[in-house]
């Protein structure tokens, strides 16, 4: 986070916001900094990010099915950004921990034992290191003593669209991206590729909320896709993982997507329709309230 606090340091905050009496190395100025920044950062990320897939890649037909709520993504997109601010708090203390040098992050190539390979090498372990974590967690929050604090906000919508990627509540929210921050405190990691999977790991969660449940057959097996998580919010106790499809196959978890079998959120949508049960005005309704 040190490489994004510099650069708005000498472009913005030296020059346009703090007074030449507040130094670039204080700690007061760097935390106010990193609260801005992870503010912004964390709004540009989701609206901007959300919006093309919401707008390129989901597919609105989803709108009219029985589950997708009344004004939903207006209420996604109000859920996550009073929730983003309060998830902030807490992640500025681990990012002012990066920025004063307590993390294992490190600027130059060379500085990796392992040079270029080291580099590939911690790109696949932060997956696998993050994707087993967030497995135990999300499982951790299904738990009946904390499912109702925490984690239900999320099940609300059950069937997603990609603004409810971020539509956590604070705690769930903060728990489940704890995995993604610790992981440079334990093992050596580029800075740049931090940023990298940082954006990555952001487009990887709207996407699994996306509704779009290609994917190619060969890694079906393998890959927790949209198809996947929306059985996930449909049926409450499978595929608990981000990326991959280890963990839950490891913890009795995995469900093959109902999408993919013929009979996910598009066959019922088409079913009530050719019963007549489900007519074209109201999904086109419930699209232009969206919309």
């Amino acid at each position: 986070m040190d490489l994004v606090l510099n650069v708005a340091d000498h472009y913005v905050l030296t020059p346009y916001v703090f007074p030449a009496s507040w130094p670039e190395e204080g700690a007061l100025r760097q935390i106010l900094s990193l609260l801005v920044l992870t503010n912004l950062g964390a709004a540009v990320l989701y609206l901007g990010l959300g919006a093309i897939s919401y707008f390129f890649i989901f597919d609105h037909n989803l709108m009219k099915h029985p589950q997708f709520l009344e004004n939903q993504v207006r209420r996604e997109i109000k859920y996550a950004m009073t929730s983003l601010p309060v998830i902030s708090i807490p992640t500025v203390a681990l990012f002012f921990y990066e920025v004063r040098g307590y993390s294992k992050l490190y600027d130059n190539v060379h500085d990796s034992p392992l040079g270029w390979p080291g580099l590939f090498l911690s790109m696949i372990s932060f997956l696998l290191f993050t994707d087993m974590c967030i497995y135990w967690i999300h499982r951790f929050l299904h738990h009946r003593l904390l499912y109702k604090l925490f984690h239900k906000p999320h099940h609300v919508w059950k069937i997603p669209s990609p603004f409810a990627s971020h539509a956590f509540h604070p705690v769930d929210g903060f728990m489940q991206g704890l995995p993604y921050h610790i992981y440079p405190f334990m093992f050596p990691l580029h800075k740049v590729l931090y940023l990298g999977l940082y954006v990555f790991v952001n487009i990887w969660t709207i996407s699994i909320h996306d509704g779009d449940y290609r994917i190619p057959l060969a890694i079906t097996p393998a890959i927790n896709g949209s198809a996947h998580h929306t059985d996930h919010h449909l049926f409450f106790d499978y595929n608990y993982g981000q990326y991959f499809t280890l963990w839950d196959r490891l913890g009795g978890s995995y469900r093959h997507p109902s999408a993919l079998l013929g009979k996910g959120p598009h066959d019922l949508i088409r079913k009530l329709q050719a019963e007549g049960k489900l007519g074209e005005d109201r999904g086109k309704g419930r699209g232009s309230k969206e919309e």
